[in-house]
């Protein structure tokens, strides 16, 4: 697979039928692996290990309703009282994160009062905090350390 702009991480990979599969350490199974689970194993893995967000607090793929706004996201990291912390979404490498893309997941993600946004296709992410106040997304260069907001 295609060398992306994570760290390089351990992952278990199998071949059955002549198709491969990654290990998901959040499903605790193995996933068909497409080039959006590339992306998304990555980015599981750079939350865990270098933003600290404990894995018991992510779930994959996950569908969320708050009030009339429901949606299926690629990641969800919650905070420790069930609130959403962070929605990434992952895109396969050959798609391209423009402005439209980008407006159109903030937007979604406005609704869902969460804390922090991250978009990426495995080269390019995208890290905001979520300003709902004013309705509005603040550009980060990274998503703070989850530890270290929780003291």
């Amino acid at each position: 697979m295609l060398k992306l702009n994570f760290k390089s991480y351990n992952f278990k990979i199998k071949i059955k039928d002549n198709k491969k599969f990654i290990f998901d350490i959040i499903r605790r199974k193995y996933i068909l692996l497409t080039p959006e689970e590339w992306v998304r194993q990555h980015c599981l893995y750079h939350l865990i290990e270098e933003i600290n967000i404990p894995a018991s607090l992510i779930q994959v793929e996950k569908t969320i309703s708050i009030g009339n706004t429901k949606g299926r996201f690629d990641i969800v990291a919650f905070n420790p009282d069930s609130s959403v912390y962070l929605i990434v979404e992952c895109k396969a490498v050959n798609v391209e994160i423009d402005q439209n893309v980008f407006d159109q997941i903030a937007r979604y993600s406005m609704n869902m009062n969460n804390s922090y946004l991250m978009v990426t296709n495995g080269i390019s992410h995208y890290f905001c905090k979520i300003d709902h106040k004013l309705k509005r997304y603040l550009f980060l260069e990274q998503i703070p350390n989850y530890q270290e907001q929780k003291l």
